[in-house]
């Protein structure tokens, strides 16, 4: 069974290509994790976990998710990771959570997607966006083969800065860079209510009919980039900025 969490779409669409290759069933954790749901789950096949890289590690909140819900039947579990760039040392700390849940720990996978992180880094074209697209089908073809084979995704050793990133970075980057009171709308937001109802956490509410963010964010930028009307920024820096969502199907 392949559980996926997204916020613009990317682990989305890698879940389900890979759900269609490997004939598997295929669940979006959105619901799940935004209503608390930690009821018990039973798969007789392999579990895959797809989701975004944040700081060079799983979402605190799918790992949250991961470490309440008992996942019964089959104990393998493999992990695929869509990332802009790198996925760091992840593996190591996905492993403990496996041993913590005493699951048989398959390996971890990294699959580079488009870039949707606006509030540090820029987003592609919709050009470019295609063609990393285009690139990453033989990586999820690859992961799809070791998981319909029954085999470990290959291992791979980290660099310092792999583990730095992971480590001390990740420690780091959550209390500095995690927050949503940057995030504000401009003229064109037309009081939709879209952003509330993408939001994980639910941590946007409306009022006067705009958004406010509260305390609590992901930074999964699933707001901001399904926006209809571009009306959500992030301080200055998402000014002038494509918004990303992987409209591809699968």
């Amino acid at each position: 069974m392949i559980l996926y969490f997204s916020g613009t779409g990317n682990s989305q669409y890698v879940a389900r290509r890979m759900g269609k290759i490997i004939d598997d069933k295929v669940i979006d954790l959105f619901e799940k994790i935004k209503n608390k749901d930690l009821s018990k789950i039973r798969s007789e096949r392999p579990w895959v976990i797809v989701a975004p890289t944040y700081a060079w590690r799983i979402p605190r909140i799918v790992q949250k998710w991961l470490e309440g819900t008992d996942l019964t039947g089959n104990s393998d579990i493999y992990f695929v990771l869509t990332c802009g760039d790198s996925i760091g040392n992840a593996g190591k700390y996905l492993q403990k959570l496996c041993a913590a849940k005493k699951m048989n720990y398959c390996g971890c996978m990294g699959i580079t997607m488009p870039e949707n992180y606006l509030a540090l880094f820029s987003t592609p074209t919709a050009k470019a966006a295609a063609q990393i697209i285009e690139n990453a089908q033989t990586p999820i073809e690859q992961a799809a083969r070791f998981l319909k084979n029954g085999e470990a995704f290959p291992k791979s050793n980290s660099p310092f800065g792999d583990k730095l990133k992971s480590s001390i970075i990740n420690q780091i980057f959550y209390p500095m860079f995690v927050h949503a009171n940057k995030f504000y709308t401009t003229d064109s937001c037309v009081s939709c209510g879209i952003c509330m109802k993408v939001c994980p956490l639910e941590n946007i509410r409306l009022e006067a009919g705009k958004p406010v963010w509260g305390d609590g964010c992901t930074h999964c930028m699933a707001c901001i980039c399904r926006c209809p009307k571009e009306a959500i920024e992030y301080g200055k820096h998402s000014k002038g900025l494509p918004r990303y969502i992987c409209s591809k199907e699968a």
